[in-house]
């Protein structure tokens, strides 16, 4: 079945699978382009996701517990965001949950900061139109492991209005742009930060295990107050899920048959961006071993260690050769214009009118309009979410439905991929984007804190919000 899935971070309170991205005024690379660096899964570009509120089912008596800027929140948005979060926790393997009461003053004050954002976006002149919407829709469904229609039946299921829904998926954009725009330009990283750091994992690293870890998760849901006789069925079926990976098939396909997580690989984080229960378990396990299945509140999990790094990046990546046009919106053009465009210029590649190069020196935007739009070979996180995830759901020779991101609207075409074991400078330059995320972290909880005091926020029945 097809799930919206939440993450575990104390400070994630909301969807994980809308990946939303960037992109630049050339060629993508961390520093310019579709390149600012991803933003470790969404757990970065969606800490500050909203929750699409339950329009069905019983519902307690509402009142307004906050006003922001004359703008409420009312007790029924905590209570169903904070559901949410512990709904999160619990498929990410956390022991210990904490009560609707204990969670829903952090919650609150998430939501009074996710509605100051959206003020000052719309305020500041920040829109995003339909086609962004839909577009980000459809990668909610594709990262949630099904199709537009089976999102749409778990909106029914779940009791939430797809118009409530899509209002959702805007305001995350808004917030997101609104970050981009006002806080990512901030960010440098120079030698001397990328040696600190780099110090710094020494010592932790001389003081313990792997600082970094990318493990491959699935989840078998169990429901809540299930019985014995269907809690022992999917004690089985994760079993099952075991012994596939153990006979050699690959972990995409054992999720993909299996799993009730969505995306089974987590990426490469910091041990303590992972739940305790999952670290713990891992231990001193080797890169290629298997753990599990591990119960939580939420089911059965299993884990894969898929890689290892005391410095926070892998030593072999997987690296794509690609080609992108990218198209600028204007007064003139909006993102669904320029998108029917290249949907044209799609069209006239699949039909052997013109080769991709061709009309990327023609119509592209971008500065490697010049090489044919070539952006020659790139390494994870070189590009942002949605351009790379993108990216690396084509074939060699494929191209892409057109893409939105910050910067316009793109083109892809995959050339080829490869493996290689990066070399010390490669590897120093990937972790130039661990440590501009970490700067960037900082920088957005201060300018978050600026904006936060500059709104007028009036609390009202507080202390029902959790009961």
């Amino acid at each position: 079945m097809l799930r919206l899935n939440t993450l575990s971070h104390p400070f994630t309170l909301g969807l994980t699978c809308l990946v939303l991205a960037c992109a630049s005024n050339a060629a993508p690379t961390a520093q310019d382009a579709p390149g600012q660096p991803a933003q470790t899964s969404l757990e970065k570009a969606l800490t500050q996701s909203a929750t699409p509120t339950p329009v069905a089912g019983p519902r307690t008596a509402d009142f307004i517990v906050a006003i922001v800027n004359s703008e409420p929140i009312t007790r029924n948005e905590v209570q169903v965001r904070s559901q949410r979060v512990l709904q999160a926790m619990a498929q990410q393997g956390s022991q210990s949950l904490p009560t609707l009461a204990q969670l829903a003053p952090e919650v609150l004050e998430r939501l009074i900061a996710e509605k100051a954002q959206v003020q000052q976006a719309r305020e500041t002149g920040i829109r995003v139109d339909d086609f962004a919407v839909q577009q980000a829709v459809l990668n909610v469904a594709a990262q949630s492991g099904g199709t537009l229609a089976d999102l749409q039946a778990e909106l029914r299921r779940q009791g939430i209005s797809e118009t409530r829904f899509r209002q959702e998926i805007r305001d995350q954009l808004m917030m997101q742009r609104l970050r981009e725009r006002d806080v990512n330009g901030r960010v440098k990283v120079t030698d001397q930060d990328i040696d600190q750091y780099l110090a710094e994992q020494k010592q932790r690293g001389d003081q313990g295990p792997a600082q970094a870890l990318n493990l491959g998760h699935i989840l078998i849901a169990v429901p809540e107050n299930a019985p014995a006789a269907q809690t022992h069925e999917l004690e089985q079926r994760a079993q099952q899920a075991v012994q596939a990976l153990r006979s050699g098939v690959d972990l995409q396909t054992v999720a993909k048959r299996y799993s009730d997580a969505g995306e089974p690989e987590m990426g490469l984080r910091p041990a303590d961006r992972y739940p305790q229960a999952f670290v713990q378990a891992v231990g001193t396990t080797p890169v290629g071993g298997l753990i599990g299945p591990l119960r939580s509140p939420a089911g059965f999990h299993i884990l894969v260690v898929l890689d290892k790094s005391a410095t926070g990046v892998p030593s072999v990546v997987t690296q794509n050769h690609a080609r992108h046009i990218l198209l600028r919106p204007s007064a003139q053009m909006s993102e669904e214009q320029a998108a029917a465009q290249l949907q044209e210029l799609r069209q006239r590649i699949e039909r052997g009118q013109a080769s991709f190069a061709q009309l990327a020196q023609q119509y592209s935007q971008d500065g490697s309009a010049p090489e044919g739009g070539d952006l020659g070979w790139s390494s994870p996180g070189q590009f942002v979410p949605e351009f790379e995830q993108a990216l690396d759901r084509l074939q060699p020779g494929e191209i892409s439905q057109p893409i939105v991101s910050r910067f316009g609207v793109h083109l892809i075409q995959l050339e080829d991929r490869r493996q290689v074991t990066l070399n010390p400078r490669q590897q120093r330059e990937m972790l130039r984007n661990v440590v501009r995320e970490e700067k960037l972290e900082k920088a957005y909880a201060n300018w978050l804190q600026e904006l936060r005091g500059q709104a007028y926020v009036e609390y009202r029945n507080t202390e029902a919000n959790g009961q």
